[in-house]
């Protein structure tokens, strides 16, 4: 992929870490998610670390490597079953464990295989099927990393990625989440500019279809699937400006700047949210190139923007009002004055600091697809600590991370003060009906 990133110091190009049915087949589905848990989500904040344990408590570290690698196996070959049903719930446990554990060593000698495994599910899959397949395919691409693996596993899958995307008739669903790996697997492990410029067109032809047309005055409105999925095109587009040449970057401020307004107006909260976003990111991209980068409509955008900062309409529901508020000062806020509020992530004994519209779209990202393993990769994961610039995995003694902890009872009190503080400021707000700026 392109190597030089905006807002990193770093360049990037190390290769990855090492080291359905619905409601008949929910009970089955629970036992599934229940085991394959059990096996991975041991994504502690000290996996790299030497535990502590007495002698009795010790565990045969090589009996449960085995045993997770025997799970793992079994699952590879489920995806390949003749039964819907069975295949869903393989893409699912290998979900969860791609998700909580470094597993590149195994699916390095496995990744032929289960790449073509998760082409046949979304070639002939449906629906969910094919939602799954595309999520385990960002996460295969994210284990093997920025190397040679992940972009052969890229390069394999990208054109059915793209027809899936571009296919009107597919389900909303497996667009939405073709349109997520598409931008993800881009990010980690496009081998040139063509194949970033590709995907970049492919997806703005996605959120485009959102733009308020020639000669109206409000965007065209469509259902709630489709929302979803111009907000998630939206999304990847917005994560691949991140890595963009100066060239295009220019290219897209004249394309995309003076459309990207009427998106604001949208019905849907999310897409509104993710527009808003997607302006301050532009607005960042521009101004590392140019100081004095200036926007003729910018009084406009700002009206707007304030508007939505401030928005107390009844007909919105009151979480998604509140959510709204607080993205858009923020967005207000940099594009008047230049500043990003700051973000502290902490992880083990680490943490990172999420200063800017670039750094923010690229965490949320992995994120999303991440899910509560984000911290677990964060902290083991090689091509993330590349991406945001945290070294090499942290390797702690277990006295170090005795000293780190803190006892169940100043947990405890810790906790119940918070809550109570909590409380308290949602009851002025709540009683004054205030929202605070």
């Amino acid at each position: 992929m392109p190597r030089a990133r905006k807002g990193n110091s770093q360049k990037k190009g190390g290769r990855g870490a090492r080291n359905g049915a619905k409601d008949d087949s929910q009970a089955s589905d629970d036992e599934v998610a229940s085991e394959v848990l059990s096996h991975y989500s041991s994504a502690s904040e000290t996996t790299s670390v030497v535990e502590e344990g007495t002698v009795g408590e010790s565990v045969d570290e090589q009996t449960l490597q085995d045993e997770r690698e025997d799970k793992l196996k079994e699952n590879i070959d489920s995806v390949m079953d003749r039964s819907a049903k069975t295949r869903q719930m393989a893409l699912e446990s290998l979900r969860l464990a791609f998700s909580s554990r470094i597993l590149y060593d195994f699916l390095l000698e496995r990744r032929l295989t289960l790449t073509d495994a998760l082409e046949r599910c979304l070639k002939k899959g449906k629906g969910e099927e094919q939602s799954l397949a595309a999520t385990v395919l960002t996460l295969l691409c994210l284990q093997m990393g920025s190397g040679p693996e992940g972009e052969e596993v890229f390069r394999s899958l990208k054109q059915i990625l793209i027809s899936i995307l571009s296919d009107t008739t597919a389900s909303p669903l497996a667009r939405q989440s073709c349109a997520m790996a598409l931008g993800m697997c881009c990010y980690i492990a496009a081998a040139d500019v063509e194949d970033l410029l590709l995907c970049l067109t492919c997806l703005e032809s996605i959120f485009t279809a959102s733009y308020m047309d020639e000669g109206s005055s409000v965007p065209a409105q469509h259902n709630t699937m489709l929302q979803v999925l111009h907000c998630s095109a939206l999304q990847a587009w917005s994560l691949l400006l991140t890595i963009c040449p100066s060239s295009q970057v220019q290219k897209i401020l004249m394309d995309h700047l003076p459309r990207l307004p009427s998106m604001l107006s949208s019905e849907n909260v999310n897409l509104r949210i993710v527009v808003g976003e997607s302006i301050a990111l532009l607005f960042e991209l521009a101004r590392e190139l140019d100081e004095d980068f200036f926007y003729e409509e910018t009084d406009l955008l700002c009206a707007k923007l304030k508007a939505l900062a401030t928005d107390s309409n009844k007909y919105r529901a009151k979480t998604d009002r509140r959510k709204q508020r607080s993205i858009f000062r923020d967005v207000l806020h940099f594009i008047e004055s230049s500043e990003c509020r700051e973000e502290t992530i902490k992880f083990g004994l680490e943490c990172m600091y999420v200063d800017s519209w670039v750094r923010r779209r690229t965490y949320n990202a992995f994120k999303e697809v991440l899910g509560s393993g984000v911290r677990h990769h964060l902290q083991n994961n090689e091509l993330l600590r590349e991406i945001f610039d945290l070294g090499p995995p942290l390797v702690l003694d277990a006295a170090s991370i005795k000293a780190s902890k803190i006892s169940r009872v100043e947990k405890h009190l810790y906790n119940s003060a918070a809550f109570k503080a909590r409380t308290k400021a949602r009851s002025k707000v709540r009683d004054k009906r205030a929202d605070v700026m």
